[in-house]
């Protein structure tokens, strides 16, 4: 018996597993509105032919009579499993609000905000490949040698490596139309980058979710690392587009990828009942109600697309699903969230919002 239990000891020693130590999966979808996370199919937009091109098939896939109904079809997971296992945030009809705090209320605004818990108006003014003056979260995290190259960063949209600027934090990011950068690809990151070069483009910046996905599933897989940062891209494209049949598909899409995550972690004994996922987005976008056209655009001029949402749920968040109380948060504040789940404490120099009280004691 005594031998058994120094095995068991000195295999997860040299896995660099310790039951002190969280893991966590950080994850964004560009650009998805709070209206459809929690009330699913928009009414004003499912049947409208400008945006959908078979209004009866996209009806009989996502639509119900109730918001309920809508959005437990539209996200199975989240609403079976993400909000028993943790808490939601944003939905606004229950007076739960989540907003940006910059004004700039573009992609890479919204993910700097995001990653290094503040707004910076006055350097980063739109989509520019520019390297991020700022440091984010996983760049200050990779300098301590518990999380030096335990970080993995994935994105569809091929900006990512501005936004965390590579060239100076040494991250090792795959986005955009990049392969696997491991030294030794295994045989199913070989074939996934043969299939995605191989593979017509819709977008010469975004590539479609599926190789963002299964590229990051096998780094957690074959790396283990600490901390998985994936930011999905589709729906922002698809909306921009005006195709809201494939915005909700994507949306619905990206919760099947992040199902397939969670129970993989739930199956891996470095990560099982010590992980922790936080999930939100960059930006929303304009409401259908106001006028049609505005869902598939946001900036300043485009009214609430400042608004967002934050879903978390797993080791360390506390269990008490949708928000229905009037409470405001911030994005500004998710950096300082995923830092203390960590086990650190992070500022941003003064500048990062404080941690949500989202955690259990």
């Amino acid at each position: 018996m005594k031998l058994k239990w120094l095995i068991l000891f000195l295999f997860f020693s040299l896995q660099g597993f310790s039951q002190e130590n969280g893991k966590l999966i950080w994850i964004t979808i560009d650009g998805l509105r709070w209206q459809e996370l929690f009330g699913g199919a928009d009414s004003l937009l499912i049947g409208n032919k400008e945006f959908v091109s078979n209004p009866g098939g996209l009806a009989a896939e996502f639509w119900k009579d109730t918001k309920k109904e809508r959005r437990e079809t539209l996200f199975p997971f989240f609403w079976d499993v993400a909000v028993k296992e943790g808490i939601m945030l944003g939905n606004r009809w229950n007076k739960s609000k989540v907003d940006l705090t910059n004004t700039v209320v573009m992609s890479y605004a919204g993910y700097s905000e995001i990653l290094t818990g503040y707004a910076d108006d006055e350097r980063i003014i739109d989509n520019s490949k520019i390297y991020n003056p700022n440091q984010t979260l996983p760049e200050v995290l990779n300098r301590d040698p518990e999380f030096k190259d335990k970080i993995g960063l994935f994105g569809s949209w091929d900006i990512f490596p501005y936004i965390f600027s590579e060239q100076r934090s040494a991250l090792f990011i795959n986005a955009g139309y990049r392969n696997s950068l491991r030294t030794e690809p295994s045989s199913a990151e070989i074939l996934l980058g043969k299939i995605q070069q191989e593979t017509p483009r819709r977008w010469e910046t975004v590539r479609f979710d599926t190789f963002t996905h299964n590229f990051a599933l096998e780094y957690l897989k074959t790396e283990k690392p600490r901390l998985l940062y994936i930011g999905y891209g589709e729906t922002d494209d698809f909306a921009h587009e005006g195709r809201y049949d494939h915005y909700l598909k994507s949306a619905r899409k990206n919760d099947d990828m992040i199902r397939e995550l969670w129970e993989y972690v739930q199956r891996d004994p470095f990560y099982k009942d010590q992980t922790t996922f936080i999930i939100t987005t960059d930006h929303g976008r304009g409401e259908s109600a106001t006028e049609k056209s505005t869902w598939k655009h946001h900036g300043p001029s485009i009214e609430n697309s400042g608004q967002t949402w934050i879903v978390a749920f797993g080791k360390g968040i506390s269990k008490e699903g949708e928000q229905s109380k009037e409470r405001q948060y911030y994005t500004n504040q998710i950096a300082a969230t995923v830092a203390r789940i960590l086990g650190f404490e992070y500022t941003g120099n003064g500048k990062a919002g404080k941690p949500l009280d989202v955690l259990s004691e």
